[in-house]
């Protein structure tokens, strides 16, 4: 027999998506997908088991499958998501709380890999430059998903203490982006016209939705325990990425934003919420060292690359897109090299790769 993994969360994207990649391994035997909610997408020959993960039955699909790996993907990122703050708070962390009761009585279980966020760290001006997995935030988070990431934390660090015998492994995502992933950033980036803070111009790191995925199955089926941040080499500034997006941007002032962002969020086009108003203001870098040296692993997309996928694979071509400034530019050099020419003068071009 092979093994048997449960993977929660397998109704939105990236759950659903995870599920079919693992059949592929012979080493797999069985896998069963679980949510409240069917899966939109085709799960293949994986099992899909309707249950919700904050009622104790879930420790009898556990121990009826003899469940040996549960991979946790079920924490939601926005109130959009899950009917309001309350109900996200309930499905992340009394969700979280129940799967993991259920997985400490399974005898069967031996590994367990929970799907988390560089959001843990917050975002604040006294940030460090780089976030490594040991420091703790300057800014604990109020309020939101980054909130429930720290609690939901804070459970696994308890759970990981009563069953030594169980491989712990948590994943620090940056923000998700790529041709099919949607989250609230990929949903502010496709706004006809980008909101700004005034005066701010923070740094950002990406994830390609590909590296996630892949990253997740090495540590689903490899042997590493512990706490890894998981992002693409180098940042953007988010300057950078709207005209990248060949997005119009409109700085308001910080007192404003907060206004705009509930009118986003009632009108259901975007998460504009205060932890991501500060996220937009302060940004967030972290240090993916232990990910290279530890698992072994170094993303195919770097943070700029797997945002130019994502804006070439979603058809962001706005108004100011890279093309169009290209092809202005290499107009405005034609014209002066013909009057420079005419002119009789000498001619330098300056480029700025």
């Amino acid at each position: 027999m092979g093994r048997v993994v449960m993977v929660t969360g397998v109704s939105r994207y990236l759950g659903g998506r995870f599920t079919q990649l693992l059949q592929a391994d012979p080493d797999i035997s069985r896998v069963i997908g679980v949510d409240v909610v069917p899966p939109k997408a085709d799960l293949g020959d994986a099992e899909f088991v309707r249950a919700d993960i904050r009622n104790p039955v879930i420790g009898k699909v556990i121990a009826q499958a003899e469940v040996d790996t549960v991979v946790h993907m079920a924490v939601l990122a926005t109130p959009l998501d899950a009917g309001g703050r309350a109900m996200m708070k309930e499905i992340n962390v009394i969700g979280t709380m129940q799967l993991l009761a259920a997985c400490q009585k399974a005898p069967s279980v031996r590994k367990l890999v929970v799907k988390s966020s560089t959001a843990v760290y917050g975002s604040s001006p006294q940030d460090p430059a780089l976030f490594t997995e040991d420091l703790e935030p300057n800014a604990m988070a109020r309020s939101g998903y980054a909130k429930d990431s720290v609690e939901v934390e804070g459970y696994v660090r308890g759970f990981a203490r009563r069953r030594p015998d169980v491989a712990v492994t948590t994943l620090r995502f940056a923000n998700f982006v790529g041709p099919k992933v949607t989250t609230p950033l990929t949903s502010y980036f496709s706004l006809p016209v980008v909101p700004t803070v005034l005066g701010f111009d923070p740094r950002m790191q990406f994830v390609h939705e590909r590296d996630g995925l892949e990253v997740l199955w090495r540590v689903t089926l490899g042997d590493h325990g512990g706490t890894f941040n998981i992002a693409g080499d180098g940042v953007v500034t988010l300057s950078q990425a709207i005209r990248r997006a060949g997005r119009p941007s409109i700085p308001l002032p910080q007192p404003a934003a907060p206004w705009i962002g509930q009118a986003l969020r009632r009108l259901g086009i975007a998460d504009f919420s205060s932890e991501q108003l500060r996220f937009l203001s302060y940004g967030r870098v972290v240090d993916t060292t232990r990910m290279k040296d530890v698992l072994g692993f170094t993303p195919r997309y770097s943070t700029r690359e797997a945002f130019d996928d994502f804006v070439a694979r979603q058809g962001l071509h706005g108004p100011l897109s890279a093309d169009v400034v290209g092809a202005v530019e290499e107009r405005v050099v034609d014209v002066l090299g013909s009057v420079t020419s005419r002119s009789g003068g000498t001619r330098t071009v300056i480029s700025d790769a």
